[in-house]
């Protein structure tokens, strides 16, 4: 699912998984990543806040690149706002979609969140790089290849080859100057969904999800993680 000079092994979207992984790398103890357990008002209010970020994992097929194709035609078309205070990057690691989101969730939060050890290293040492430079970074980066590997394997379900065809992505969606941002390494650019707020984020994030899974509607495959501050 990219220009694939390497490959991992595929993270699972498991918040017990994702919290080992990225608290080895230096995020606090008092951010975790929690289940969404549904899109509803009712669901979303058991969501931890602040919330600062959500991940969806989905099925990339045929109707979605069909989508995905028309959307970037409209977007080079029409243009949009894009804050140059975003952080976003590409990739170029086969499998690496999970651990990309997770950095685009934490890196676009760090005033709040305050990212440690290696989390802050590769934060402060790409902050000036275009995306395709941080994807490069990344690359060679084997403080964070190594935890995700060691993350991957320590799944629910049985691990799948890197090798393996897997068609399901991770996506974060993060509130930026009072914008709602997707960011997905695989596409050109963000996708800028419109004006929130820190209070409204949630709700105006989860009806971006509410979405992608109405294009799909007889696809089940959609999962969606909340980094919030629970502690």
């Amino acid at each position: 699912m990219a220009d694939e000079k390497q490959r991992w092994l595929p993270l699972e979207s498991n918040p017990e998984v994702m919290n080992k992984f990225v608290k080895e790398l230096g995020m606090p103890g008092s951010w975790s990543y929690t289940d969404v357990f549904g899109l509803d008002p009712e669901l979303l209010a058991m969501v931890p806040q602040p919330c600062v970020a959500l991940l969806l994992l989905f099925p990339i097929n045929d109707k979605y690149e069909q989508y995905r194709k028309g959307e970037e035609e409209r977007i080079k078309e029409a243009g949009q706002n894009v804050t140059s205070k975003l952080y976003y990057m590409k990739q170029t690691i086969g499998n690496a979609c999970g651990t990309i989101a997770l950095l685009h969730s934490i890196a676009n939060n760090q005033e709040s969140i305050k990212p440690e050890k290696a989390l802050k290293t590769f934060l402060e040492n790409t902050a000036s790089l275009d995306p395709v430079e941080r994807a490069a970074y990344l690359e060679k980066d084997e403080s964070i290849k190594v935890a995700h590997e060691s993350s991957a394997l320590e799944g629910q379900t049985e691990t799948p080859s890197r090798d393996d065809e897997i068609n399901l992505h991770f996506v974060a969606l993060v509130q930026k100057e009072g914008e709602l941002y997707e960011l997905d390494g695989r596409k050109p650019f963000p996708i800028n969904h419109g004006k929130t707020t820190a209070d409204s984020f949630l709700e105006d994030a989860a009806k971006v999800c509410k979405e992608f899974m109405a294009r799909d509607p007889e696809e089940l495959h959609f999962t969606v993680v909340a980094l919030a501050q629970t502690g």
